[in-house]
């Protein structure tokens, strides 16, 4: 379900009140049902299709989003592999309907992953900092160059 799709909540519904144009009901895009947002598209900065986004994950200490788990799949010579992206380096683009990453799509195949069958152990600190470090790293390079 994309997230321009009502979720169970209501939260992105559009109604429509004795012909008054549109109107969005709930908080969306400020506050949406996690469901919404998975299956949906991830581009890069030149506008390819990266993958999409397979899963939200919690952080049930702080209670926030840690990470969004991306498959890039087959289209990057990888075989299905997963991603695991700090939430705080992708940006819902609502005029596009889609999720935007700041990265170049051959820089992914350097990027840290994972066979969807053998996820890591996401509460290892060690490999917190390296999936950290190399968004960061990638985000902050490709917003430089541009």
């Amino acid at each position: 379900m994309n997230y321009e799709d009502c979720d169970t909540y209501d939260m992105c519904k559009r109604t429509t009140h004795s012909g008054i144009k549109l109107v969005r009901r709930g908080p969306a895009p400020h506050l949406m049902g996690a469901k919404t947002l998975v299956d949906n598209d991830v581009y890069g900065q030149k506008g390819d299709k990266l993958g999409e986004l397979t899963e939200i994950m919690l952080d049930m200490r702080s209670g926030k989003v840690g990470y969004a788990v991306l498959s890039f799949d087959a289209m990057l010579g990888m075989g299905e592999r997963l991603f695991a992206v700090p939430w705080k380096t992708l940006i819902l683009d609502t005029k596009n309907k889609v999720f935007a990453l700041n990265v170049e799509k051959v820089r992914l195949k350097d990027a840290p992953g994972f066979e969807k069958d053998n996820w890591p152990d996401m509460a290892d600190q060690n490999w917190a900092k390296q999936i950290h470090w190399y968004y960061r790293n990638e985000c902050f390079r490709n917003i430089r160059a541009t």
